[in-house]
């Protein structure tokens, strides 16, 4: 069993919700990165998304824009990012780390290797924002060789025998798009995305987060009850922001997600 499905287990039987911390990896500094992974394990983190910088994040908003531009400055590219999953498992063997970023890393490596890469470095999943499911695939199947859940995006403005194909076919989990944009943004309908995640919830056959939209403990404990948990990004990496060291960039981590923790062990 994977590290993905292993934890959501635990948290199915405990009865509790996921809490899933989204950082570019490379900021607010190289540094900080693995000590960051750490503190948010530490303060709730059941799984980490780990953002791979690039230069064109056209599913991201204008704070996880920055950082990954802020990481790209510094050197953050691929090798960086395993080489950080790979340091965090050194004293992490539990915790699932899942990659969110976009095809063009992985067509230039070539989705075999990429995923021998990964899978060698410690990740879990890979979520590919502009990967369709409709040509997902082959590169399905070299992350599924390798052990890598390759994770689907569902929206708002998913097409229903797309989406149908996504509650049958998603791995690990299936992250539901709170709103039609990008992510940091605040249109929010708490009513209607309770409404299509719990639709989504009882057709899939992983667990549904919701992300995009969730920025502090109030919007998590209001969306996480139809869903099987929420991921938190952008407002985490503006919390982290102008760090001055790697111990200042893990403290704020902690702080910034241990309210979401407590607020969703709040939630039935």
């Amino acid at each position: 069993m994977s590290r993905i499905a292993k934890k959501f287990q635990f948290l199915v039987e405990a009865k509790r919700k996921a809490l899933v911390p989204f950082v570019t990896a490379g900021d607010p500094s190289l540094e900080a990165t693995v000590p960051v992974m750490h503190a948010l394990v530490r303060a709730g983190a059941d799984v980490i998304e780990l953002g791979v910088p690039f230069s064109d994040p056209m599913a991201d908003g204008p704070s996880i824009q920055r950082s990954s531009e802020r990481a790209i400055e510094r050197g953050a590219g691929l090798r960086y990012v395993l080489g950080a999953v790979a340091e965090f498992r050194k004293d992490d063997a539990q915790t699932p780390v899942v990659l969110m970023g976009y095809l063009n890393p992985v067509e230039m490596r070539g989705a075999e290797a990429f995923a021998k890469a990964a899978a060698d470095a410690g990740v879990d999943g890979v979520l590919l924002v502009d990967l369709p499911p409709e040509e997902a695939g082959p590169t399905r199947a070299a992350f599924n060789a390798a052990g890598l859940d390759l994770i689907s995006l569902a929206a708002p403005t998913t097409a229903e025998n797309r989406l149908a194909r996504l509650a049958s076919e998603s791995q690990g989990y299936l992250y539901y798009v709170s709103f039609a944009g990008v992510t940091g943004g605040a249109q929010l309908d708490v009513a209607d995305v309770q409404r299509r995640a719990g639709e989504l919830r009882a057709r899939a056959t992983v667990p549904v987060l919701v992300g995009f939209g969730i920025r502090d403990a109030a919007s998590a404990a209001a969306l996480a009850p139809a869903a099987d948990g929420v991921v938190v990004g952008s407002a985490l990496v503006d919390a982290l922001a102008g760090a001055i060291s790697a111990e200042d960039a893990a403290a704020r981590a902690a702080a910034f997600l241990a309210p979401l923790r407590a607020a969703l062990d709040g939630v039935a």
